[in-house]
């Protein structure tokens, strides 16, 4: 997914699934004086924690340990990096739950979230109950 902002330059979004991959999406961003935004996934967020990792909280474990590992180096990298969570469906809830949690727990610390922002995507779901639940 591509934004434009208004000095006409593209903002790049990335799905890292390992801090690795972070790293070379945040050197891409540096390398180009860029900033970047740095998304997680549920599914990426299992991978993160581990495929032997058979726990309900552990896509919300994952995605939170990316998300301190990249508020820990994006320093070194001087571009501005947007923290987000990609769509998360109804069925998604305990991960979102799960984010929510370490950004009041960071917040708390810190007086900042730790995500920049989260993607609550209930349009599966009839309107009255999508209400409901945000």
């Amino acid at each position: 997914m591509t934004i434009r902002n208004p000095t006409n330059i593209s903002l790049l979004s990335t799905s890292p699934h390992s801090s690795s991959s972070a790293n070379a999406c945040l050197e891409a961003a540096a390398k180009n004086n860029s900033p970047i935004i740095i998304q997680v996934s549920n599914g990426g967020g299992v991978f993160l924690a581990g495929k032997f990792v058979k726990d309900p909280n552990a896509a919300a474990a994952g995605s939170v340990a990316l998300a301190y590992h990249v508020r820990a180096v994006a320093k070194y990298y001087g571009v501005p990096v947007v923290l987000h969570s990609d769509h998360c469906a109804k069925k998604l809830l305990p991960w979102f739950d799960g984010m929510l949690e370490a950004d009041k727990e960071y917040f708390e610390k810190f007086g900042e979230p730790l995500f920049s922002s989260h993607m609550l995507d209930l349009s599966e779901e009839p309107d009255d109950e999508n209400i409901a639940i945000c």
